[in-house]
């Protein structure tokens, strides 16, 4: 898409498409993520789009101005998906933890968008309200203000990096996944412990944790050294 800015009481088709749908941001940004699974970030092009849609390419500059618009929905919809259903407990460690978990999960499930979207800042509704959600739990527990922004800045950014990661890996073709799996036992297990003492003595463990995402022990270390900062934080679930 190009840049091209359309009037806000322009931006309305009720005329349906040619599959029998009516063109909405909701639609649009669903159909998005379709194609971003199966194409990448060549799916993001109104002729993409508007051939999936069923719906004259141009028509869609009335939701979006540019592709990058577009993206920035895309990246607020898996935010938004990753909160759907969560619920806070008043322990603050276990609502930390449910929330990281969730947007790690979330991202895997889409792992083409995540890769595109997981280090952008929308400033939409779905990512501001999960910010003033973390902030609020972090507030609520006693966490001073300033601690409070540092530990949140730490674990949002935690769980994006390790969500952008894995999200890659899931993103490589079948084949280069597999040959990648296949390095720690055909490199890494021959290893001599003449050279690769620590890594010989350890490689049965070594094998089996790195088959694996390492951001729960991650997200775990992150939760006990913010309490470790504020050992004052409180649970509200626990008050009486």
């Amino acid at each position: 898409m190009s840049e091209r800015v359309v009037p806000e009481g322009s931006r309305r088709r009720r005329r349906p498409t040619k599959q029998g749908a009516v063109l909405s941001e909701r639609l649009i940004v669903d159909t998005a993520l379709r194609l971003v699974a199966l194409h990448g970030a060549e799916a993001l092009s109104v002729r993409r789009l508007g051939a999936a849609l069923g719906a004259d390419p141009s028509a869609l500059y009335r939701y979006f101005r540019n592709t990058d618009a577009l993206l920035l929905a895309l990246a607020d919809e898996l935010v938004g998906r990753a909160q759907e259903g969560w619920t806070a407990t008043g322990d603050w460690r276990e609502d930390l933890r449910s929330m990281g978990l969730r947007i790690h999960a979330c991202y895997l499930a889409h792992p083409q968008a995540a890769v595109l979207a997981a280090y952008r800042t929308t400033g939409r509704p779905h990512e501001t309200r999960t910010v003033e959600r973390i902030l609020g739990i972090l507030r609520t527990a006693g966490f001073p203000d300033r601690l409070a922004v540092r530990v949140y800045h730490a674990f949002v950014d935690q769980a994006l990096a390790f969500a952008a990661q894995d999200a890659a890996a899931l993103a490589l073709p079948a084949a280069a996944r597999e040959a990648d799996e296949q390095v720690w036992h055909a490199v890494y297990g021959r290893l001599s412990p003449d050279t690769h003492p620590h890594i010989a003595a350890t490689f049965p463990l070594l094998a089996a944790d790195m088959s694996g995402s390492g951001y729960p022990f991650a997200l775990e270390l992150t939760l006990a050294a913010a309490a470790a900062l504020h050992p004052e934080a409180v649970d509200t679930a626990a008050r009486p």
